[in-house]
């Protein structure tokens, strides 16, 4: 029997949404505008046998979700902007040591401490190129609060199959906004957990995989002998400097990812095929853009949406594919204009690419954007 529809928060739905994924655990600190999702976990988490705890710092929230994961516990924290710039350093400690986890990240208006409660899309790049070092990176951007749900599920299979960080890159609108929604119930959306070694103990290398496959992964108390290290490493988990392995592991890191875009990346497209002119736009944004597309097509002009709901990797096939076909594109993003960048190398020329870019702390309207839109059709 399905559940009854109900009035959800964006944060409510990643909170849930998580603890449907199988997340037992989570550590954070409160900060605006995220912190309902640690207010409500803060409730849930107890009544289905997991564990919350705040921690005093975001510094230390990544290295408890890390430290966690290795128990064999799916953990998540979740953070705005600033706190999002100190979670960087253990972010990348779990790309290389490969420990899957999901951090949220609910954007405010940046740079520093900004406007606490105003909306943005200011972490783009930052959740691609955050942490230093060369690294893949997996992250998703929901547009509604049903998609938050499904996507917080859909991160967590990520990050549990490839043994990766996975960042779910919200904005304050999607964050705080309420629809009404079905939550799906036990069973309806796959759920994919992490592979265990089926070799016995003495024949276990922690990090002997294929070249784009993740390792099986042994727990913290189960008797496996598993070193963890954020230097690079050999097979068996310890710290080593020889030029032929330190390539072959970053480059198995890249691999595991990039051979596998068809299972990881995932979009939405509406009205291209015959559109002049497409639209492309992600998170809160796509909802206004949705709105100016309408009154377009009402109006007589052929004009389509395309909305990456991950961002990283970026859907350049697809994005290609429009370029070549020689349609128009025009980049809606509250920044300055950090995914136009990657529109403007994908489309390398074969058509124009134009932008409506908006940083002030408010939702770009409808109406700017059908101004656009008329101005580059």
């Amino acid at each position: 029997m399905s559940q009854e529809p109900r009035l959800v928060q964006g944060n409510e739905a990643c909170a849930e949404g998580a603890i449907y994924a199988g997340m037992r655990f989570y550590a954070g600190y409160p900060i605006t505008p995220s912190t309902e999702i640690a207010e409500i976990l803060a409730k849930r988490l107890p009544q289905v046998g997991g564990k919350f705890i705040q921690m005093e710092d975001e510094i230390a929230s990544m290295a408890a979700v890390i430290g966690a994961s290795l128990t064999g516990a799916k953990s998540m924290t979740a953070t705005s902007g600033p706190g999002f710039s100190l979670k960087q350093e253990n972010i990348g400690y779990a790309f290389m040591a490969e420990i899957p986890c999901v951090i949220v990240n609910v954007q405010r208006l940046g740079p520093s401490t900004g406007v606490a409660t105003a909306p943005a899309q200011g972490d783009v790049m930052q959740a691609r190129w955050g942490t230093h070092g060369d690294h893949p990176a997996i992250v998703v951007s929901p547009s509604s609060v049903r998609e938050t749900f499904d996507l917080t599920v859909r991160a967590f299979n990520l990050a549990e199959k490839f043994r990766v960080p996975v960042i779910i890159l919200m904005d304050e609108v999607v964050g705080h906004m309420r629809e009404k929604v079905t939550l799906p119930e036990p069973g309806d959306l796959p759920i994919f957990n992490r592979v265990k070694p089926d070799c016995d103990r003495e024949s276990y290398y922690p990090y002997r995989a294929q070249e784009n496959e993740a390792p099986p992964m042994a727990l913290f108390g189960e008797g496996y002998r598993f070193h963890v290290t954020g230097l690079f490493h050999d097979e068996s988990g310890f710290a080593t400097e020889k030029p032929d392995i330190v390539a072959r592991q970053l480059r198995r890191l890249h691999h595991k990812i990039s051979y596998n875009l068809d299972q990881v990346i995932s979009y939405e497209s509406q009205q291209t095929e015959n559109a002049e002119l497409v639209v492309i736009a992600y998170g809160g944004t796509y909802r206004a853009v949705a709105r100016a597309v309408k009154l377009a097509r009402a109006a007589g002009l052929k004009v389509g949406t395309f909305r990456p709901q991950t961002i990283w990797p970026f859907p350049e096939e697809a994005v290609s594919s429009l370029a070549q076909a020689g349609k128009k594109l025009l980049v809606v993003e509250m920044n300055y204009g950090q995914l136009l960048l990657e529109v403007q190398r994908v489309a390398g020329g074969r058509c124009g690419v134009y932008s409506c870019l908006q940083a002030d702390g408010e939702l770009t309207k409808p109406e700017t954007i059908l101004n656009k839109i008329r101005e580059v059709y």
